[in-house]
């Protein structure tokens, strides 16, 4: 019963790896396939890793990710807490702040594109509350706390590095908008690891004098660390693969200060017609992924023989 299922996988996800892989060591760079490989071989990923927009994008998505990751998690562990301890309208809070979560990211993008739009938006409000700066948000090209000088010296290979590793400002508006969306995802999942705390805790924890603060400080938190790893695991994931959201709001951004490496790809492939090119990035892509979800299934797999 399982063969059918097995061999769709092998075909429809080992198998376009594997092909991934060999586009991206061949000479195809056109309409026509052509799968010799480029000598010397690997070529294409020395290529790859040496461009300005490539590093450039490696960058973003990693201040994108921690960023986000960061905000996400907060947002969704406050939201969390209220919610639990809602005397009222529990489940109407709920779905209010567990919606943003239905809407597509294309729509997201779209709706924050606006908010964060100079002449429009959260710049209005600011005018209207007598606030002088207007900030540029998503058109604006500042990477700030650039560092690349200082590890050109320390780190191996670090002559290499071609672009500012800073954070860009215009990406901000970009992990905002995400917090938002995926905030009620994060909260859904504490939610149910808080209604999985006995309520003898609480009433252990108040009989021996621990205010609200300390209860949660000293007994829901530590209890709400393996669904904050799990949280921050998946979130991690969709992170990485970040596209559609980043595409509909700002695209590559001035600079290249929101380009991504899922919109890189989208470019070599589908417009530039460099698909060996395309297929390389799309490998690093995996390989950002699987280093993040790979020891997360070896220690849940390990954990669950034991």
């Amino acid at each position: 019963m399982l063969v059918p299922t097995l061999g769709f996988v092998a075909i429809f996800v080992y198998g376009f790896i594997g092909y991934s892989i060999r586009v991206s060591l061949s000479k195809w760079t056109g309409l026509t396939p052509d799968l010799e490989v480029k000598q010397p071989a690997g070529s294409t990923y020395t290529d790859l890793l040496s461009q300005v927009r490539f590093q450039t994008d490696l960058r973003n998505i990693v201040i994108f990710t921690v960023f986000f990751l960061v905000l996400a998690v907060v947002v969704g562990l406050v939201l969390a807490l209220l919610v639990h301890n809602a005397l009222a309208g529990r489940p109407a809070f709920r779905s209010i702040f567990l919606f943003p979560y239905a809407l597509s990211f294309i729509v997201t993008g779209v709706v924050w594109r606006w908010i964060f739009t100079p002449s429009a938006g959260a710049n209005l409000i600011l005018q209207a509350l007598g606030i002088e700066a207007k900030p540029k948000w998503i058109t604006d090209p500042t990477v700030v706390g650039d560092v690349s000088a200082l590890l050109k010296d320390v780190i191996p290979f670090g002559s290499a590095i071609q672009t500012k590793l800073g954070i860009p400002l215009a990406i901000i508006p970009v992990v905002i908008a995400a917090a938002w969306q995926l905030g009620g995802f994060a909260m859904a999942n504490f939610l149910a690891a808080l209604a999985g705390i006995p309520e003898e805790l609480k009433e252990a924890a108040s009989l021996d004098g621990a205010s609200t603060f300390q209860y949660h400080r000293y007994v829901v938190f530590r209890l709400l660390r393996p669904m904050v790893v799990v949280v921050l695991i998946l979130l991690t994931h969709v992170s990485l693969k970040s596209f559609d959201l980043v595409y509909a709001m700002v695209g590559q951004g001035p600079g290249f200060a929101t380009d991504v490496p899922g919109i890189f790809v989208f470019d070599q492939t589908f417009r530039a017609l460099r698909y060996n090119t395309g297929a390389a990035a799309s490998v690093v892509m995996l390989v950002l992924v699987s280093l993040v979800m790979v020891p997360y299934l070896y220690r849940s797999t390990k954990g669950a023989k034991r």
